[in-house]
């Protein structure tokens, strides 16, 4: 089935979107599965990797988390967190119908793609996804070779079909976490590489919880990092912990140094800003709910050991919704802790660049 302009369809999880004030979840543990459990298994597994036959067809509706109306001039390009655990028997990579991806990465939308429904369309893909423990028992060299590969071929399939059906020229954010921005580095240095007219209409590319390091960016000219709040054309990220966690101890940056930008100040400085200084998080309530509360976290740069350091979360009890990390490892919470920091500055972003 064909998806063309004139018959768009809301997602199958259509009950996330549009965000209502509170977002239901599915319970403490599947709401951080994809970040927290899959994530925290470092040992390395037998490879037995599947091979696919061919790629993900695109043009079929159920292959797609979120296809949008158009309202807004510019779009989100959104790739969710791994939102898969393997079980005895799997491959290291999951089936694009995977019913625990398709929960879980709808629960992934709601309390991060959300923050930008506001700004612009959000398209999402489903992608086959690399199992967590898996990805993070390998050397960093082939983790990236086996990100590069079936995620990041059904990434860039996904995306040069939206570019080709559904964008019609519009300006675009590009959106991730975790695996998924992983994959988007791999779209970044691919992709947009080969395609310069296309990368001309990005207007940002928020690849939060997920380490940019500078030889990354050194590799890969044609990119550049965010210096301030209104720059265009640039890459956005950042890791979030407590100052607690030990150098090395945080698996997903293990490794790397990645460069970080401050999400509330939107400057690469290593001032601290303040919680009075931010404009909201999205945390959950007494009943697991998501919901929006004040700011809830400060954010300071530790740009030695490339991480967002947060010192006002309460480790002890966002530990007990995310038992997967260790305490102090705010991984989960990348978006939620700064969702309308998010959304204030891709608006702003955005205005910058349509004022272009």
């Amino acid at each position: 089935m064909d998806l063309h302009p004139s018959n768009r369809q809301i997602r199958p999880s259509s009950k996330y979107y549009p965000m209502q004030k509170k977002i239901k979840v599915f319970g403490v543990i599947s709401l951080f599965l994809g970040v927290l459990i899959t994530l925290v298994a470092c040992c390395k597994k037998k490879d037995n990797t599947l091979i696919p036959v061919r790629g993900t067809d695109y043009s079929v509706v159920s292959h797609w988390l979120s296809i949008p109306p158009v309202t807004k001039p510019v779009d989100v390009f959104y790739l969710y967190p791994t939102a898969w655990q393997k079980q005895q028997g799997d491959s290291n990579i999951c089936t694009i119908d995977n019913q625990t991806m398709l929960l879980l990465s709808a629960s992934a939308f709601a309390r991060q793609a959300t923050a930008f429904e506001t700004v612009g369309n959000i398209f999402a893909p489903y992608y086959r996804q690399v199992d967590g423990g898996y990805s993070l028992g390998l050397p960093l060299d082939q983790r990236e070779k086996v990100i590069g590969g079936i995620p990041t071929q059904d990434a860039t399939d996904a995306f040069d079909y939206y570019i080709k059906h559904f964008n019609n020229n519009r300006p675009f954010i590009l959106a991730g976490h975790s695996q998924g921005s992983n994959v988007l580095i791999h779209l970044l240095s691919g992709y947009l590489k080969d395609n310069p007219a296309v990368y001309q209409r990005m207007i940002a590319a928020y690849v939060i919880g997920y380490p940019v390091t500078k030889s990354y960016l050194d590799a890969n000219p044609h990119l550049k990092y965010a210096t301030g709040p209104d720059d265009v054309g640039v890459i956005i990220s950042y890791n979030t912990q407590a100052p607690s966690v030990q150098p090395g101890n945080n698996p997903v940056t293990a490794g790397m140094t990645g460069l970080v930008i401050n999400p509330i100040t939107w400057i690469r400085s290593e001032t601290l800003a303040l919680v009075s200084e931010g404009l909201g998080s999205f945390m959950p309530d007494s009943i697991h709910n998501f919901v929006p509360v004040p700011q809830y976290a400060d954010a300071r740069i530790d740009a030695i050991n490339g991480v967002l350091i947060c010192s006002t979360a309460d480790s002890n009890y966002l530990y007990t919704l995310a038992p997967g990390f260790a305490k102090g490892i705010y991984h989960s919470f990348d978006y939620p802790f700064y969702y309308f920091n998010l959304r204030a500055n891709a608006q702003n972003r955005v205005n910058h660049f349509l004022k272009k």
